[in-house]
């Protein structure tokens, strides 16, 4: 579940972070591979943030390795963090936007994503979503 302030009893595992990828209105999801915790699911660019990084550049990582496209750091908007807390584990998510002014060819890290696609948030959200994804869309775009 996610929350917007910080919830009592919060004890974070890692921090993760996520990117809306977006032009013209559309934002990427990719597509989970099967055999990946919550796999055939859908998802942003994200992943776990490396202790000997900050969480910008772990962004940047997580875009290249995922998508291919090499950001640079003043593309990215910092939008905020939100506090998850699931049954067994709590982690900090970080929710960027980087807007494109056209689209940009992905390559995907097939180990990790088999398919992706663009798609407008609204629509986004009547697929299979990778947990909690859905709440971060609605916060984000006002849904």
């Amino acid at each position: 579940m996610i929350h917007q302030e910080k919830p009592e009893g919060f004890n974070p595992r890692f921090e993760v972070v996520s990117c809306f990828m977006e032009e013209n209105g559309r934002i990427l999801l990719l597509h989970r591979q099967d055999h990946k915790p919550e796999g055939n699911s859908w998802g942003v660019p994200a992943g776990k943030v490396d202790e000997s990084e900050s969480v910008g550049e772990a962004m940047l990582r997580e875009l290249f390795q995922e998508t291919g496209y090499q950001a640079r750091e003043d593309e990215l908007q910092y939008i905020q963090k939100v506090y998850v807390k699931y049954p067994t584990f709590d982690f900090i998510y970080h929710i960027y936007h980087l807007p494109l002014s056209q689209k940009t060819a992905i390559t995907l890290a097939s180990s990790e994503h088999k398919n992706y696609e663009w798609t407008t948030p609204a629509e986004a959200l009547q697929k299979n979503l990778i947990r909690d994804l859905d709440a971060c869309i609605k916060l984000f775009y006002k849904l």
